[in-house]
């Protein structure tokens, strides 16, 4: 699942300001750029409006008859359907406990007039990116609030005892799973909040002191920063920053540890010859140290993204193992979704130690019991996983043969003895220790199998045991 930002040239802004021109002049810059401005003279209106049609964020002056900005904010702040709207003040005030105040009553940002137009439009593109990044978090935690729910709600319908122990093992790797991109995802808005509170006030000024050839590279700098897309490891980027610290040593450049640690955090790894001339304006060392900042800003936005997507695949697998068809009734299903659902639960166990090596063949849709089919891939991959220690190569094939589908799971664990192999899929048989297993999987296995008019097979010689499953095509 992929995070996509709206379209925030689209946002729906309400300006709120008592003086017509400052009212008109807002109103055709924002318009100008694609926003949906709806400006009001006075608070009284502004509330009505917000109530009828909430904005997704409000431009809001301090000093207007009757009720003034902060009461303003502090009603809309008090209402159930506008609380959430970030509002930016806007305002000639410049006094620290005026702003205080603003932020105190609920205010999310504070431009001083007279304004400069890039600095609105800049806070108000962040705020709203914010806005919606917290509005997909808050969606994200209720996705997965649903599905711990569903999946606590389903644990009524597990007649069989074996999948409640599947899922108890599976657990505490699916929180891992979620609990990291979580923690990411928090971090980066820290990040990115502390970035704008920090610089946004300084960033006027220091666009008004760049020459045109600091702009320039300052652009520069900021398009080829985390535009990389090869993900390298820290010992590949040790490399890289040795050959960079060399590129600049040999350029005459200064302090060339220091700029390599730095542009390979900003993820430029190349063409260096083209930024020596840059390392040698007298202003580069501000411009660089700014760009460095907005790369880390860009950084984190990456990172929310990648970070959403993830624990958006999880949450995904988790509400589709959690589901429960209580009609029991055969659907069209892709085999190989499950079992990548399965694999999905799984990661936390994997990625230790464990190499899948997928060999899918062009596998049509099937009528099955998918749930059903799904406690069979996971039963079959968990006993894998336990044959190798969590250590070793578990290979899954695919492929259609002739008026059936073969799906075929093999490990290179230590394999099964000849003699329990006619046991295996008996009831309550079992090679583990007491408390380990109740004997169960392999025969639920089996019977959801018969289910659907198919076999299973074991095959084991030391180092290699493979179950294979064939299902017929209706």
């Amino acid at each position: 699942m992929n995070l996509t930002l709206p379209n925030t040239n689209r946002a729906n802004i309400l300006v709120v300001d008592d003086t017509p021109q400052n009212l008109r002049l807002l109103a055709g810059i924002l318009s100008d750029k694609g926003y949906q401005v709806r400006p009001v003279p006075n608070g009284k209106l502004a509330l009505s409006a917000a109530q009828k049609m909430p904005p997704d964020i409000v431009l809001l002056d301090i000093m207007m008859p009757d009720m003034d900005g902060y009461e303003v904010c502090q009603r809309l702040k008090d209402s159930e359907v506008t609380k959430d709207i970030p509002v930016i003040f806007i305002s000639a005030i410049n006094d620290v406990m005026d702003k205080v105040k603003a932020f105190a009553v609920g205010g999310v940002d504070f431009i001083t007039k007279p304004f400069q137009v890039e600095e609105v439009l800049a806070r108000i593109e962040t705020h709203l990116k914010i806005c919606s990044l917290q509005q997909s978090l808050q969606e994200k935690n209720q996705d997965l609030a649903t599905a711990i729910y569903q999946l606590q709600a389903t644990q009524e319908h597990l007649i069989q005892s074996e999948k409640m122990a599947a899922l108890g093992q599976l657990i505490a790797g699916i929180a891992h799973e979620i609990n990291t991109p979580l923690g990411i995802i928090g971090s980066s808005i820290d990040n990115i909040s502390n970035f704008w509170d920090e610089n946004l006030e300084k960033m006027p000024q220091f666009f008004q002191q760049l020459s045109e050839e600091s702009q320039a590279c300052f652009l520069a700098l900021l398009h080829r920063s985390t535009n990389h897309e090869t993900l390298f490891t820290s010992r590949e980027k040790r490399k890289i920053k040795q050959q960079l610290r060399n590129e600049l040593m040999a350029g005459g450049i200064e302090n060339a540890e220091e700029i390599a640690d730095s542009l390979v955090d900003m993820e430029i790894y190349d063409r260096i010859e083209e930024l020596l001339p840059f390392f040698k304006l007298p202003d580069w060392e501000v411009v660089f140290n700014t760009a460095y900042q907005f790369a880390s800003f860009k950084k984190s936005i990456s990172l929310i993204q990648r970070a959403t997507a993830k624990s958006g695949k999880v949450v995904f697998a988790l509400k589709s193992y959690a589901h429960f068809d209580s009609k029991q009734e055969k659907v069209q299903a892709n085999l190989h979704d499950g079992i990548e659902m399965v694999l999905t639960l799984y990661q936390n166990q994997l990625k230790h130690g464990i190499e899948v090596v997928k060999n899918y063949g062009d596998l049509p849709k099937i009528m099955c019991y998918p749930d059903d089919l799904n406690q069979v891939w996971t039963n079959l991959i968990h006993n894998a996983l336990q044959a190798m220690d969590y250590k070793g190569i578990l290979t899954i094939e695919t492929k259609q043969q002739e008026s059936d589908l073969v799906l075929k799971f093999t490990d290179d664990g230590k394999g099964i003895p000849p003699e329990v192999i006619p046991k295996i899929f008996h009831p309550f048989f079992t090679t583990k220790s007491a408390g380990e297993g109740s004997g169960l999987g392999l025969d639920i296995v089996r019977k959801i199998v018969d289910k659907h008019e198919g076999t299973i097979a074991v095959e084991s010689v030391p180092g290699q045991t493979s179950f294979t499953v064939s299902l017929p095509i209706y």
